[in-house]
């Protein structure tokens, strides 16, 4: 009994010992399993917390790649805008341009068409002159017939063929004789009109020129320097214009500032002022008026450094410092394109030339053609021509009386009498009408005077034809068996009416028939 009890005892003993160890077993693995739980939690948390930093890197990223794909984008606009607006300023001065030569078209064909009505009003009265006179030839031609019959035994045809030859002659006669009265009529009453006419062509006409030869363009590093050049108020533009008395010009156009002026010195100085102070960076009055002062002390240095540089290279003694200074102020002159120090040492060297080849004074012609154009340096200061200006400095600065009668004959503004006078006409004119001199081409120059002569060689009667003074005057020689002097002057009014009518050119051509007759014999 006591050994079932105990064994009963021993298997609830082992039964309670399994379940505390079952138990003990599931509460530890309860709490392995929680702490993987919460480790699991743990990742599960770290790994949200890593992909919501990735999501919020990539976020930035995105955001980042979109600014620069806009900024790109806004440049990229940018450029196409800035490109489109210089287009459209391109277009806009062309069309500008298109419509002042439209403008001038319309007036020039304004003026034709008030020409041809005059001239249509004079032929009308010709007309009715000629058909008058016409009827008294007529009856005049009948007188005669019956007169030559009568008095005569000439056949009906012989008369009628001596009458036309007869008539022929009288009609060629008094179409000269009307030319030349038409001609003097003309020249009585044309000069006020005339003065009109040029007026308003200058007018017309000054624009583009004024734009080339008054105006000089700064570059900038950008749109900004605008800005400071203004300055506060336009203080600084201010100061500028008032220390150079150039104008200053700032508009629309990108990265450019326009200097306009008549006086070329001083332009030139207001040019480099700007560009100093540009590249300087300190653009404010009391500086602006530094610069100046000193680009203006440069300048005069430069002025006499090239008067003596050309005095140098013509091999010349004794001038005036005055005129040394002068000469050198003609290195920012211009003429029809032409540097003015370049023509005088051109018209120099000529001048020694032909001195020498007439064995006249070699160093005064050389003298004469230096100086000849001096009145230039301040034909804008001082009314009158250039060559009476020069001439006055020249007497001023004590020059010989050849040198200041011929630098004020150059012209014919004043009477020649002296051989140098006639020199230095010749000399200026070979420098000024060379090819390339005044902005004409080789090939245009030479084509225009061979169309200059070959309308003259249509003529009937032209023996020759030659063109001179750069196309500006056309000498005919005729052969005078065939021209009479009544012939010689109806030859140059129809010439000058078929240039008018097929030709080109700038200012006017000067037509000049010629007719001479030689008796030539030999004796032997």
């Amino acid at each position: 009994m006591f050994d079932n009890l105990n064994t009963s005892v021993g298997w609830v003993i082992v039964v309670l010992v399994g379940s505390g160890c079952m138990f003990i077993g599931f509460i530890l693995r309860k709490l392995v399993s929680d702490k993987k739980l919460d480790s699991a939690k743990k990742t599960a948390k770290n790994i949200i917390e890593l992909a919501q930093k990735e999501i919020e890197n990539r976020k930035r990223e995105i955001e980042l790649e979109a600014k620069d794909t806009l900024y790109k984008l806004r440049q990229n606009f940018d450029n196409e805008n800035k490109d489109k607006r210089e287009e459209l300023v391109g277009l806009e001065k062309r069309l500008n341009q298109k419509e002042v030569n439209i403008d001038r078209r319309l007036d020039l064909l304004e003026k034709k068409e008030k020409t041809i009505e005059s001239r249509s009003e004079g032929i009308q009265r010709q007309e009715e002159g000629l058909k008058q006179k016409d009827e008294e030839l007529s009856a005049l031609l009948v007188e005669e017939k019956n007169r030559l019959q009568k008095v005569s035994s000439l056949s009906q045809e012989e008369a009628k063929a001596l009458l036309l030859m007869r008539l022929e002659q009288e009609l060629t006669s008094e179409k000269a004789t009307l030319i030349k009265k038409m001609e003097d009529e003309v020249k009585q009453t044309v000069e006020k009109k005339s003065q009109e006419l040029i007026t308003l062509a200058i007018q017309k006409c000054a624009v583009e020129h004024t734009v080339e030869s008054t105006v000089s363009v700064v570059n900038l590093p950008s749109d900004e320097m605008k800005g400071r050049i203004i300055g506060r108020e336009g203080r600084n533009i201010r100061a500028l214009e008032m220390a150079t008395g150039i104008d200053v010009i700032i508009d629309d156009t990108p990265e450019a500032v326009t200097l306009s002026g008549f006086d070329t010195v001083r332009r030139e100085i207001a040019r480099i002022t700007l560009e100093s102070l540009i590249a300087d960076g300190r653009i404010h009055p009391g500086r602006i008026e530094e610069v100046v002062e000193k680009v203006r002390r440069q300048m005069d240095e430069k002025i006499r450094e090239e008067g003596e540089k050309v005095v140098f290279d013509i091999g010349m003694h004794g001038l005036h410092p005055e005129i040394i200074k002068l000469l050198g102020r003609l290195k920012f002159r211009t003429s029809f394109g032409q540097n003015a120090l370049q023509h005088s040492k051109e018209t120099s060297f000529l001048m020694g030339v032909m001195a020498s080849e007439l064995k006249l004074d070699f160093k005064l012609a050389r003298r004469i053609g230096l100086l000849h154009d001096i009145g230039k340096a301040i034909d804008h200061q001082e009314e009158g021509t250039h060559a009476i200006i020069g001439a006055n400095l020249a007497k001023k600065y004590g020059e010989a009386k050849e040198v200041v009668d011929a630098i004020a004959s150059h012209h014919e503004e004043a009477e020649v009498n002296n051989l140098y006078g006639t020199l230095v006409i010749a000399a200026d004119a070979i420098s000024a009408a060379r090819p390339g001199a005044r902005r004409e081409t080789l090939e245009t120059y030479i084509k225009r005077l061979e169309k200059l002569e070959a309308v003259a060689n249509v003529f009937k009667g032209v023996d020759k034809a030659y063109a001179i003074q750069a196309g500006r005057e056309i000498r005919v020689i005729v052969q005078p068996d065939r021209i009479t002097d009544n012939d010689a002057i109806n030859l140059s009014h129809d010439l000058r009416k078929k240039i008018e009518e097929e030709m080109e050119y700038p200012g006017q051509v000067k037509i000049t028939v010629i007719r001479e007759m030689r008796a030539i014999d030999y004796a032997k």
